[in-house]
């Protein structure tokens, strides 16, 4: 049986204000039996430390419920963010949403 996918597609600033909608989203898929998470960043302008919070502690809340969370479509503030911080190590992170589907959607 094929896995179930549900794409998260934040906008905007990624910060303390979205926060809490942002894990709420991930909490709401992980209670409806979602097997992968991607998260698509292409809307997202900017994310502080706030949103970078709110995505670890969405990656322990899907892995946690035996799930596997992704990103995808990183501008280079965000990439910096995540270079800078090393969670480029701890996420697996596409640089789009077409790679995403090839290289996990295809092979699942």
């Amino acid at each position: 049986m094929s896995p179930v996918v549900k794409v998260v597609r934040p906008s905007g600033i990624l910060d303390a204000t979205k926060a809490g909608q942002f894990r709420q989203e991930i909490t709401n898929l992980v209670e409806s039996n979602v097997d992968i998470v991607l998260v698509d960043f292409q809307e997202v302008t900017f994310m502080d430390s706030s949103g970078l919070g709110a995505l670890v502690l969405a990656l322990k809340t899907v892995r946690a419920a035996g799930g596997k969370l992704f990103i995808c479509s990183v501008n280079e503030q965000i990439k910096m963010l995540f270079e800078l911080t090393s969670m480029d190590r701890v996420f697996e992170i596409f640089p789009t949403r077409e790679d995403f589907e090839s290289a996990v959607v295809s092979t699942s």
